[in-house]
């Protein structure tokens, strides 16, 4: 198991840095290339701030300081629990899921001091901040995360 999570977390890091450095070599700051036209773009974003821009007015050397601490320190709790929770195997996958995204956008920060986005969904006036990889896999991980915590009641009660 732990090799396969280990490759798994290997592949997701990897297909996060290729498709932002393909992102940032093939797009202008902001195109946006229709793929399901009204409805999702690849539009290419230098995010500052947390998920949907959080933070981002802070000044910018605060700014990436608190993320790059933040998010290791984030890091080495995931990679804590990975070690005391390792018999739990659903809480193993979503924490290597949760880990994969932190460090995929950690060395955006580490490189950029801002996360590569560029999945955009949209309809009419409504629009979902744009996103990438590494933010899917840390929002899937949670979620995992979240289903394991409510199977793990439901047997308890």
């Amino acid at each position: 198991m732990k090799k396969i999570l280990l490759i798994a977390a290997a592949l997701i890091i990897a297909i996060d840095q290729w498709t932002k450095i393909y992102i940032k070599s093939n797009f202008e700051m902001y195109e946006m290339r229709p793929v399901i036209d009204g409805f999702f773009s690849i539009t290419y974003i230098l995010n500052p701030g947390a998920a949907f821009g959080m933070l981002a007015e802070l000044n910018e050397s605060y700014r990436q300081l608190f993320f790059v601490i933040i998010t290791a320190v984030a890091i080495l709790a995931v990679i804590y629990l990975m070690i005391k929770e390792q018999d739990m195997k659903m809480r193993l996958v979503s924490y290597t899921l949760i880990l994969s995204g932190a460090i995929g956008n950690f060395i955006d920060r580490v490189y950029m001091g801002k996360v590569v986005d560029f999945l955009h969904f949209y309809y009419q006036q409504y629009q979902w901040p744009a996103f990438n990889v590494a933010d899917m896999s840390i929002s899937v991980g949670i979620s995992l995360l979240f289903l394991d915590y409510i199977i793990l009641k439901k047997r308890n009660d």
